[in-house]
This record gives structure tokens, sequence and C-alpha cells, in this order.
């Protein structure tokens, strides 16, 4: 059985379709990405070298919008992640920045309560699973989680 689907964040308040109102600091719109440092980019705006990427960006947007945490608490998880992967021995040449981001968003989700460890280890198997069994060129589907 999985685990319910976690309450309004704190600065709560129902808005269409659930969601609360902008949680602080994150501006309507993507947030002030110059706190962010290094982060990819060319004259546009952000670069991703993969969709998973982009999505990783959008989710971390997406739910510091939502009111999960601040873009400042973001901004900081982050930079400690890459503080420690640097300690760990990671060069720091860019090709790993968002598997950084991958891994704040994984903390930060388990310390608001919005999926524990063992819940996200599950979700990603499902989506390798889903990836490996997909063909080339076709959209990857992932149904509901399993029980």
């Amino acid at each position: 059985m999985s685990a319910p689907s976690p309450a309004l964040p704190p600065n709560g308040g129902g808005r269409e379709q659930g969601l609360p109102p902008n949680g602080g600091d994150l501006p309507e719109g993507g947030g002030d990405l110059a706190a962010l440092g290094a982060i990819p980019r060319d004259d546009d705006g952000p670069v991703f070298a993969a969709p998973w990427q982009a999505t990783a960006f959008a989710v971390a947007v997406r739910l510091s919008q939502a009111g999960w945490f601040t873009w400042a608490e973001w901004a900081s998880t982050l930079a400690e992640e890459i503080a420690a992967a640097q300690r760990a021995g990671d060069p720091d040449l860019g090709d790993t920045y968002y598997e950084h981001w991958v891994r704040a968003l994984e903390r930060l989700c388990a310390e608001k309560g919005l999926a524990g460890a063992s819940e996200a280890h599950q979700r990603k198997e499902e989506w390798r699973a889903a990836y490996l069994r997909t063909p080339h060129g076709q959209p990857v589907e992932l149904g509901p989680p399993a029980p």
C-alpha cells in the first residue's frame, strides 16, 4: 500500500486545483535564478543537456512556488549537495550539476514528508522499468505507483 498524498504545505490555503498560493520568496515566473550561481544557461535562460534535467529544474521551481520550501532553502540545500559532492571528489566540471539538483530534491522531499527514501527508490525503479520497456522514440508511460 502506498503512502497517502501529502497534505498542503504549511503556508496552505487552497487555490484552483488544490494548489496553495506562492510559497514566499520565489516570485511567480521562476524566482531569482542568479541566486543559483553557475547554472548552465545561454542568452535565453537555463539550458539542459537532457530532458530529465529540465524536469528536475521545473519540479524544484514548482515545489517552491507551491510553498513546500522557500527559494532560499532550495538554494542552500543545493549548495550543500554540491559541496558534499566536491568533498567526495566531484571535479565540478558542470556535467553533474543537475544530478545535484535531483539529490537536493530528494532530500527536501524527504525532509518535508513529500516522499521518503524507500518511496523515492521504488518510484525510480518504476521509471527505470518503464523506460526500458518503451520502444525508442515513443513516450515513456508510467502507471500509478505500485501498492
